[in-house]
């Protein structure tokens, strides 16, 4: 776990969560060019943090948050019209998920079922799962940016190898 994580509390709220088998398997996910386990994490985290700074329940935001995208389809190597419809309704897929594994409010189920806002059309209903919502938005630009500019890194380092030779 990133160092960034070792908020205690934190960490007490989704402990049997984070430990549990069935989403220690998000590891094995391609998400955003990491994996879907970091990215929960990360954007459970991010959401705890500023439920708790606006004094609202940052304990179900951080479960919540953190089931958000507990389904196991695979969506990185797969044609536009399959991811599309991963896209729109991997929300039921997760809460599907996480009801099976987890007792869940009604608050934190709102948040898994309307993260993908206005994607999926489903309009959140408490503050928290706006705060979800957007932090979910923000991370997966984070992520996806920092994976295009490893690729670009490593297109780069690969041409200027070539570029040395073809001098030789």
């Amino acid at each position: 776990m990133s160092a960034g994580y070792k908020d205690r509390k934190y960490l007490c709220i989704v402990s049997d969560i984070l430990e549990h088998p069935e989403f220690l398997k998000l590891k094995d996910i391609p998400h955003h060019g990491m994996d879907r386990y970091d990215h929960s994490l990360r954007v459970s985290y991010y959401s705890y943090r500023i439920a708790k700074m606006l004094h609202l329940d940052y304990e179900e935001t951080a479960r919540g948050a953190l089931l958000h995208d507990f389904f196991f389809e695979e969506n990185e190597n797969i044609d536009k019209k399959e991811r599309a419809e991963i896209l729109v309704n991997h929300p039921k897929f997760a809460l599907e998920n996480a009801n099976k594994y987890f007792t869940l409010s009604e608050k934190e189920q709102d948040m898994i079922l309307t993260h993908m806002f206005p994607v999926a059309p489903m309009v959140p209903k408490y503050l928290e799962s706006w705060i979800v919502d957007l932090v979910d938005d923000i991370v997966s630009v984070y992520e996806k940016g920092f994976s295009l500019r490893r690729e670009l890194s490593a297109a780069m380092s690969f041409l200027l190898v070539i570029s040395m030779n073809a001098l030789r």
